[in-house]
């Protein structure tokens, strides 16, 4: 029973921190750092250095950063942009540092498979964030923004705390994830679509007084 546990425990961890990273790696690892720092929890060998201060220190500081980048409409979409090369990155080495000293085999499984759960959180996040920009007020993207916030803080500490739950959870997002994801696409190709459209018109050639042409004047003979 108790392998059992440990390993339910093991993947909670190692796909709730990748799925974390994709919405918001900074809350991520300041929450992950902060509750092993705190003993709340007990982090794996290759997750200890996330409780250094500094380290949970930088990544509040980022998270303050992002707090409000990301309730800004317009530029929490270019935010999104770049870190679709930091998020799932770390959401691969955070998934492989969450397995603890396993079959190194096992540790690159884990990555490839952290990195496709960050990925595919990230598309959704970001895929989302574009559809809500086209909405000029900014209401919704401070909403989605908190709930974004919330859910990470909220799922990592069920996955923590009661994994069964959060693979029970987890299933059901993966479900939803592979209906959802193809209609995100779609609007937001569309939206591009539509922006290409509009800054590719072409305006009308300029016309010669009272938008008739001039003629050349032939001389009387």
């Amino acid at each position: 029973m108790d392998a059992y546990q440990q390993l339910i425990t093991t993947i909670s961890l190692t796909m709730g921190t990748a799925w974390a990273a994709g919405i918001n790696l900074y809350a991520t690892i300041a929450v992950l750092g902060f509750l092993g720092l705190t003993g709340n929890v007990v982090l794996p060998e290759q997750l200890l250095i996330l409780q250094d201060p500094m380290v949970i220190g930088a990544a509040a500081f980022m998270y303050l950063i992002e707090f409000f980048v990301d309730k800004t409409p317009g530029v929490d979409t270019g935010w999104d942009a770049i870190h679709s090369f930091i998020r799932i990155p770390a959401g691969v080495l955070l998934a492989a540092g969450a397995v603890g000293e396993v079959n190194p085999s096992m540790v690159i499984v884990a990555g490839i498979l952290g990195g496709g759960v960050a990925a595919t959180t990230h598309t959704i996040k970001a895929g989302t964030r574009v559809l809500i920009n086209t909405s000029p007020e900014p209401f919704s993207n401070w909403t989605a923004s908190v709930l974004e916030d919330v859910t990470v803080i909220g799922g990592l500490w069920v996955a923590l705390h009661y994994p069964l739950a959060f693979l029970i959870f987890f299933v059901a997002f993966l479900l939803t994830a592979i209906w959802i994801l193809p209609k995100i696409w779609a609007g937001v190709k569309t939206v591009f679509q539509t922006l290409l459209s509009f800054f590719s018109r072409k305006t009308p050639p300029p016309t010669l007084g009272n938008d008739q042409p001039r003629t050349k004047e032939l001389p009387l003979s």
